[in-house]
């Protein structure tokens, strides 16, 4: 269960750096980094 929850999080985090990356609009930019480090953030408190 745990490499599926890893799987799950590396799926969701690639998601959301192409899509930071690939938006032009400067506040989709934005709030793709806030939604990637928010989550970030919990993954790691998360043990």
């Amino acid at each position: 269960m745990h490499i599926a929850y890893h799987l799950i999080v590396f799926y969701i985090v690639c998601h959301l750096i192409w899509y930071l990356f690939r938006e032009k609009k400067f506040w989709n930019q934005v709030c793709a980094a806030l939604v990637l480090i928010m989550f970030l953030l919990r993954v790691f408190l998360i043990k």
